[in-house]
């Protein structure tokens, strides 16, 4: 059975990947697009619902799944709006805070949504896998991380470098506020053992590199997911839009709970 999509943002990076696989998928249909006040033009060319007020696209794209890899204060809004129409959603934006993650939460029990900071099939098989590797190794050994993206990467570090650092944390029975540490400078002393780094790197048009260290008595072991495009993510946006709509609300999803399913 086919779903149709709503994509925010769609002169974007990711809104306009998501757009292109879009055409390529015989089972999604592009019901709308929007773009915000003032940058509509050229927006017919999509053939759909067109605008820059997804109240009123919303009425005219009934039961369709709003994707939105935007800004956290847009996605924040999104959210409330899609919950209003009682649409499924799926976020991908990156960088929202603890007050932002609990309104998404809100409008989760309103209407299906799903939000990840990564999407990507790998990043979350890892997120399942990390905690095993991490207690099987022990506490001898020193947790650590690289994270690199382009140089228009607004945010540091990346969501999923966040995200993969509570991964971590958790393993150990560590809270990352209290361990996660960011920029080493100067005369610091001896590494604590209760630690995670986790180190950004910014440049060019890099989609994005994480580099995970597990560093122990004479060894050390290496873990590297490189995302090569951003339509790994586009993917994962479309496999999860194709999901949401069979789900209830009541709480916000996750990518593990679509590959769970």
């Amino acid at each position: 059975m086919g779903i149709s999509v709503v994509v925010m943002g769609i002169k974007g990076r990711m809104g306009s990947t998501v757009a292109g696989l879009v055409e390529k998928d015989p089972d999604i249909t592009l019901a709308g697009v929007l773009e915000r006040p003032g940058n509509e033009g050229g927006l017919e060319a999509y053939g759909c619902v067109a605008g820059s007020d997804l109240s009123e696209v919303l009425p005219q794209t009934k039961g369709a799944v709003v994707i939105d890899f935007t800004a956290p204060e847009a996605t924040v809004a999104t959210a409330h709006t899609s919950a209003e129409h009682g649409c499924p959603m799926v976020a991908g934006t990156t960088a929202l805070n603890q007050e932002q993650l609990q309104e998404l939460s809100d409008a989760a029990g309103k209407t299906p949504l799903l939000w990840a900071p990564n999407m990507s099939l790998g990043i979350n098989v890892l997120l399942k896998v990390l905690p095993d590797l991490v207690k099987n190794l022990g506490e001898k050994y020193d947790l650590e991380m690289v994270e690199m993206h382009h140089n228009q990467k607004k945010d540091a570090p990346s969501g999923t470098a966040v995200k993969l650092a509570q991964c971590l944390a958790e393993a150990r029975g560590w809270d990352l506020g209290d361990v996660g540490k960011y920029c080493r400078e100067g005369i610091i002393g001896a590494r604590p053992k209760s630690e995670i780094g986790i180190q950004t790197i910014r440049g060019g048009d890099v989609t994005g590199v994480h580099t995970m260290y597990f560093m122990g008595p004479g060894e050390r072991i290496e873990i590297t997911h490189q995302a090569h495009s951003r339509e790994m993510f586009a993917q994962g946006a479309l496999l999860a839009a194709k999901w949401i709509v069979g789900q209830k609300p009541g709480r916000l999803y996750s990518m593990a709970d679509v590959l769970e399913s």
